[in-house]
């Protein structure tokens, strides 16, 4: 493989969103291949970078000390060609409430390759719509990299809502661990059930009453789940629910539901509970959420894996076209419709260490 030949890509593909410029930055970082990206964000109704992406952007220069052009508000066209991949401690700050957890997904599969451990602080948003909520990432999301040997940990400093953002998480990331791959074709008896309804600016009885529902939701099919209430300090006020199925063995799987104004904290409760139930009856491995965030570890993974999820999403089959264009030696197979039930098989490569 050429390191040097830029890999050109087409922002606009799959869900033409800013999916294909996160995994392509993580990607550039890990084979050191340039990139060039045309149509940045095409497919929303504000085409070109917005200020979650060019801090995802800034982060990833950073980390591979690379040189950027076209880095700017609104661009629709990015040159990015980093220098190696330079774990040490790392602070980025949003400065909108644009989601903390996708800049974080940008640079954090290179550094955890990486020979040393690196921390990262990301101002922002951390619970906000468009992206799972910050304890999808630190319950579901690291522990299921973490075994593949990527490991990551991440903490909630400060929550941060729409639309003020604000809040604070930190992760650290490697050293690198050895690499293995992920076979879950089938899902393993339910240990608990578990989760958090937290409200932040918001009376207290917010809090009680989402966590109230979802245990009565769950109880009528017979699941006792344990429900932690949290008061929050947050710049903007916000409630929200996150749900955690945990397996006895393999990834967990995570269900959420964010509060709005004028949406009573009974809807919030039995929007996340009616994602765990769907998730539940589906017998997937793996939620849609991480599923699309695997693909990338597991193309660096030089063995056969496989897992079920409950709904083949955009931004999984996103991932998987552009993953072929960085390493199309890669292997990956995705049975099943867009909106579906389905399977995915993937075999990495040796060739990125």
């Amino acid at each position: 493989m050429n390191t040097r030949t830029p890999v050109t890509l087409d922002g606009s593909y799959g869900e033409g969103g800013g999916q294909v410029l996160r995994t392509a930055l993580a990607l550039s970082l890990v084979t050191r291949r340039p990139v060039e990206l045309r149509n940045v964000r095409a497919g929303r109704p504000r085409p070109g970078l917005a200020p979650q992406h060019l801090t995802a952007v800034w982060a990833a220069a950073e980390v591979g000390r690379a040189r950027v052009e076209g880095d700017v508000k609104g661009s629709r066209e990015l040159r990015f060609e980093p220098a190696g991949i330079f774990p040490e401690a790392y602070r980025w700050e949003i400065g909108t409430a644009g989601a903390t957890g996708l800049v974080l997904h940008t640079v954090a599969i290179p550094l955890a390759l990486a020979p040393l451990e690196s921390e990262a602080h990301v101002t922002g948003g951390t619970h906000v719509p468009w992206s799972p909520p910050f304890e999808h990432l630190a319950r579901v999301w690291a522990p299921a990299v973490t075994a593949l040997g990527f490991p990551v940990r991440a903490e909630l400093r400060r929550a941060g809502f729409y639309p003020k953002g604000g809040g604070e998480i930190v992760a650290w990331l490697g050293p690198a661990g050895a690499r293995g791959p992920l076979r879950a074709e089938e899902r393993a008896p339910v240990r608990e059930v578990r989760g958090v309804a937290a409200a932040a600016g918001l009376p207290d009885h917010v809090a009680r009453r989402m966590a109230q529902r979802v245990r009565e939701r769950l109880r009528r099919v017979g699941l006792e789940a344990r429900v932690d209430e949290r008061r929050l300090e947050a710049p903007s006020p916000g409630a929200y629910v996150f749900l955690e199925l945990v397996p006895e063995a393999g990834p967990r799987l995570g269900a959420s539901a964010l509060g709005e104004r004028g949406k009573p904290a009974e809807a919030v409760a039995d929007e996340a509970a009616d994602e765990l139930l769907a998730l539940l009856a589906s017998d997937a491995t793996v939620d849609p959420h991480l599923a699309d965030q695997l693909l990338l570890p597991l193309a660096l993974v030089p063995e056969e894996s496989v897992f079920t999820t409950a709904r083949i999403t955009r931004h999984l089959t996103t991932n998987a076209w552009v993953i072929r264009q960085f390493l199309p030696q890669v292997e990956v197979e995705i049975e099943g419709a867009e909106g579906a039930a389905g399977r995915v098989r993937i075999r990495g490569t040796r060739e990125v260490t």
